[in-house]
């Protein structure tokens, strides 16, 4: 019995040793699988939320990302789809981002003219069918892609999650089961984190274009995106975390919540590095970037205008170094070129803190064969922070980060020489003051490469902000020399100015949300003004402005009391102007279909469209994306016309008194001197009367713009005239009664 024991003991021994052994192999490939590959982990943190980490295995702290924006694939323009495809998934398989963020306008939602904005399902089935691709020939996992909805996936939305609300079918994050309007992931090295959160602050209740031009953060998306924002901020023990945010729309184009807060409040009170978005497009400019800075004042006050990238009176000559004193919070918003036309991509990196980016242009198919993006040191102009001077001169910054020039270079050939230069710009050098070879300390998977110059960054202390630029040679193994764009640096923090086009103000610098109400009655306040003030000298103060008193006394305030007391006379006139600025201040403009192929009419006013939405049967959505039909009719269709107007009214008083003049048909004695005067101005005044003829010009183009508005409001919301006359008929009507009133002098 001990004999069988012990041989049935010897088996049981080799199956352990086996099981060990396999359970030991399995371990070790599971160890190696996770050194080789990007790992990814979730937790939950205090606010009930999951959190999704990737350890970013570079051997550096260094990541980078890729940022795509307004894509506006369309059935119209089947090139676009077509290039992305064939551009950016062997762009992405060179770079080997740890993320791909695309921040909105994925479709283009417009028919061929344009005119029509709403959703076609057909280019969503083209964009995840061309994301599909891209996802598979470059090689990235789908988690890492993150998309946004920008207005153009939103026209004619009712609600998410309707039978129109493609973005929540086809998109990556739908697919992802990425349901929220705020998501976050972080990428982790050895040294420090990294938070990309991802804000979606499109309409709740999707308009169709034009109206739908503007984000809208709601009290409750705010909320979560603090929550986001702050997931690592009682971390134990803590690592430094950079803070980035990703958006359709730039804070321009956001309106205020109904607390009156907005994303700039959040976005300060973090401290956050940077805010990517898009919807701009290049068409405006190349500087479409803004340095946001509190300034010690309120974070909730919202200014109406910033007159250059960098806010005036945020001086940082003085930079208190005691103990608690910190620089005022900012944080930089970088505005992207778009995919549409101008076939852009950006690279973003965080190298030790130090965030940077490179916008490419992928128009030539051939080019970008090299890419080289310097990380450090950072662009005077569009990158440095007071944050950056405050550590660097009260001796908070981490030397290490600042010990060498440093870039990423990918390329899809082999890199033989990488060279490092500085210039001086200053009248007394104006010349190379540093030339050196960079070293390579290592390279990813892909075509992506690591390189350093160590030097003495103190010897690059200077108070101007671009006194030294730098410029970086990469060679490949053909001989092909590849240049990264000068850039000026200031090693000590301090910024170099560069100041805006009209263009680049009017879409960056000015809050066009805070700004519609006071343009709006400014505008209203003037022509109401207009009307009733000559009027009530008239009726109340029985005081006459005419032509021969203006002649007599001469002034512009006369002129303008003549001449406007001139149209009180033409009663019909006077009343349908006043009678139409009340219709549209206090009543409908027109009613028409705001949702895709719903059949349902709704109407606009000044405050907005009135939808039935839940519980509220009357709530105003589009306020003030509604200004881009308001401010534009008021401004180029009802304040021309009404010049219009008065100018023919002065044409017909001056032509009776050239008429009296050339014939001596006079009611008093005028003197021979004032005959000849009047004689002199016959060429206008003549019976061919030219001045008249300019001004019936004049109306013709204002005929044309008007009709041309009113066609493109029906093909945007499937109107005709009937649901619309007040908007489109008054204006030409008065225009045409002037015009015939002032036909003949009485």
């Amino acid at each position: 019995m001990e004999e069988n024991g012990d041989d049935n003991e010897q088996p049981r021994k080799k199956t352990t040793l086996r099981i060990s052994l396999s359970s030991i192999l399995l371990l070790l490939l599971l160890i190696i699988s996770l050194s080789t590959t990007t790992s990814v982990s979730a937790s939950v943190n205090e606010s009930g939320g999951r959190r999704r980490v990737i350890e970013a295995r570079t051997g550096q702290d260094l990541v980078w990302v890729v940022q795509l924006s307004d894509l506006h694939f369309s059935v119209h323009h089947p090139e676009r789809a077509i290039d992305f495809r064939d551009t950016i998934a062997p762009a992405l398989s060179l770079i080997n981002p740890s993320l791909v963020l695309i921040t909105g306008d994925l479709t283009d939602g417009k028919s061929e003219d344009l005119l029509t904005m709403k959703q076609n399902e057909q280019e969503w089935l083209e964009y995840e069918s061309v994301m599909q691709d891209v996802v598979k020939t470059s090689g990235l996992n789908m988690t890492l892609f993150y998309d946004l909805r920008g207005n153009h996936d939103n026209f004619g939305v009712p609600y998410v999650g309707s039978s129109v609300d493609f973005f929540s079918k086809y998109s990556i994050n739908a697919q992802m089961g990425r349901k929220e309007s705020v998501n976050s992931i972080t990428l982790e090295t050895s040294e420090r984190k990294h938070l990309f959160v991802g804000v979606d602050t499109t309409m709740n209740i999707g308009l169709r274009g034009p109206t739908n031009l503007f984000g809208h953060p709601t009290d409750e998306l705010l909320t979560s995106l603090d929550s986001h924002l702050s997931q690592w901020d009682e971390e134990k023990p803590a690592k430094p975390v950079t803070k980035i945010s990703f958006g359709h729309f730039p804070l321009s184009f956001s309106a205020l919540s109904r607390s009156k807060k907005s994303l700039k409040d959040v976005f300060l009170k973090h401290s956050i590095s940077a805010y990517l978005c898009g919807h701009l497009h290049s068409r405006f400019g190349k500087n479409l970037k803004r340095l946001h800075r509190s300034g010690g004042v309120s974070l909730s006050d919202n200014d109406l205008f910033q007159l250059n990238m960098r806010r005036s009176g945020g001086d940082e000559s003085d930079t208190n170094c005691s103990f608690g004193a910190s620089p005022a919070a900012e944080f930089w918003e970088w505005e992207m070129g778009d995919w549409r036309k101008n076939r852009k991509i950006r690279i973003l990196a965080v190298d030790r803190g130090h965030v940077s980016y490179l916008d490419l242009d992928f128009k030539s198919s051939n080019a970008h064969k090299t890419i080289v993006l310097p990380t450090f040191p950072l662009d005077s102009r569009f990158m440095s922070t007071s944050l950056a001077r405050h550590r660097y001169e009260c001796q908070h910054m981490i030397s290490s980060s600042y010990d060498a020039i440093r870039a990423i270079v990918f390329s899809h050939s082999i890199v033989v020489d990488v060279v490092a230069r500085v210039y001086d710009t200053s009248p007394a050098f104006d010349n190379l003051v540093m030339e050196a070879p960079m070293r390579k300390h290592g390279h990813d998977s892909s075509g992506a490469s690591f390189y350093s110059l160590p030097w003495n960054y103190r010897a690059f202390e200077d108070p101007l902000p671009d006194r030294y630029w730098l410029q970086i040679e990469v060679i490949d193994i053909k001989g092909r020399s590849t240049l990264s764009e000068m850039r000026p640096f200031s090693i000590n923090g301090l910024s170099s100015e560069v100041s805006w086009t009209w263009n680049e103000f009017g879409v960056m610098g000015c809050q066009w949300a805070a700004l519609y109400f006071p343009i709006l009655w400014s505008v209203l306040m003037c022509l109401f003004m207009a009307l009733v003030v000559p009027k009530c000298i008239i009726v109340v103060f029985k005081k006459q402005y005419t032509l021969k008193k203006f002649v007599a006394k001469k002034g512009l305030v006369t002129l303008v009391m003549w001449i406007l007391q001139d149209l009180c006379r033409l009663p019909v006139v006077w009343f349908g102007y006043m009678a139409y600025l009340f219709c549209l201040v206090f009543f409908p403009w027109f009613s028409g279909e705001v949702f895709t192929d719903s059949g349902e009419r709704t109407y606009m006013t000044i405050m907005g469209w009135v939808v039935t939405s839940g519980e509220r049967k009357h709530e105003y959505v589009g306020e003030p994306d509604v200004m881009v039909l308001v401010i534009p009719h008021l401004v180029f269709v009802v304040i021309p016309s009404f010049l219009v107007v008065c100018c023919l009214v002065a044409e017909r008083e001056l032509y009776k008194e050239h008429i009296r003049a050339v014939s001596g048909k006079k009611e008093d004695d005028h003197d021979r001197g004032r005959k000849k005067r009047w004689q002199r101005r016959s060429i206008f005044f003549s019976k061919r009367r030219l001045v008249r003829k300019l001004l019936l010009l004049a109306s013709l183009a204002l005929y044309w713009k008007h009709f041309k508005n009113c066609w493109s409001l029906a093909r945007a919301y499937e109107m005709n005239v009937v649901h619309f006359p007040v908007y489109s008929l008054v204006v030409p009507l008065l225009l045409l009664y002037v015009i015939f009133k002032t036909h003949k002098a009485p």
